[in-house]
Parts: structure tokens; C-alpha cells; sequence
């Protein structure tokens, strides 16, 4: 009697630790990587061209990263080839400047309002 309630408290023992370390359950239709992904995709690509001291820079840094849209930042005081394209490419002198797409969008300046509504137009687009 005595190896079988052994046997019972580690076969329970054991199913426990198996519990706890299984995936999350993620529905049938989507594996773990597309969901993850599908956040990911819902945004074009996000260019950010900033200082570090701007305050408006900040503002569009901490909205992307509140929002889990993937971004590049470009910080053009320390970098010259960034600094080279704001001023060349994208004709502009302030900061921040937004890309999204392969430059499907430029905005300069940044609002979470105006963000979203370029969004919505390169999606749409594509």
C-alpha cells in the first residue's frame, strides 16, 4: 500500500511540474510565432529621425514603445548619415521626422493623431 501512495504523490508530483511548464495555449488557427508577428506586421516599417533632448521626439519614442510598434530611431546628433538624410533626402531642418514604408510617408513633426492617419493612408495604399 505504502509504494503505491508513493507512486500516486510522484506521478502527481510529476504532472504538476509538466503543468507549469507547457506553452500558453495559443488557438489552433495561429502559432506562437504569428502572433506574435501579426502586432509586428500591423505597422509599416517606422523611421524615426530625433534628438535626444527634443521633447516632441520623446512624446513619438514613448507612443511607439507604449504601443509595441517596431521603429528604428535615428538619432541625428550622433549620427552624420542620418543627419544627411534628414537634411538631403528629406528636406527638413526640425526634428522629429516620421518614415513609414519605404518612404510611402514623411511627417514632420508628430502627433499620435496625424501618426495614425498616415498609417491608415500607407496601408491602404499597399
Amino acid at each position: 500500500m505504502r509504494k503505491i501512495v508513493t507512486a500516486a504523490l510522484a506521478l502527481s508530483l510529476a504532472l504538476s511540474a509538466f503543468a507549469q511548464a507547457a506553452p500558453p495555449k495559443v488557438p489552433a488557427t495561429q502559432s506562437p510565432l504569428e502572433s506574435k508577428t501579426a502586432k509586428q506586421q500591423a505597422y509599416p516599417k517606422v523611421v524615426l529621425y530625433s534628438t535626444s533632448w527634443c521633447p516632441h521626439c520623446k512624446e513619438a519614442k514613448e507612443y511607439f514603445t507604449a504601443k509595441n510598434i517596431p521603429f528604428i530611431n535615428k538619432d541625428v546628433e550622433l549620427d552624420d548619415k542620418a543627419m544627411e538624410e534628414l537634411t538631403g533626402k528629406y528636406k527638413s531642418q526640425g526634428v522629429p521626422v516620421v518614415v513609414l514604408g519605404n518612404d510611402q510617408k514623411v511627417i514632420k513633426g508628430f502627433s499620435p493623431a496625424l501618426f495614425e492617419k498616415a498609417v491608415k493612408e500607407v496601408q491602404t495604399k499597399q
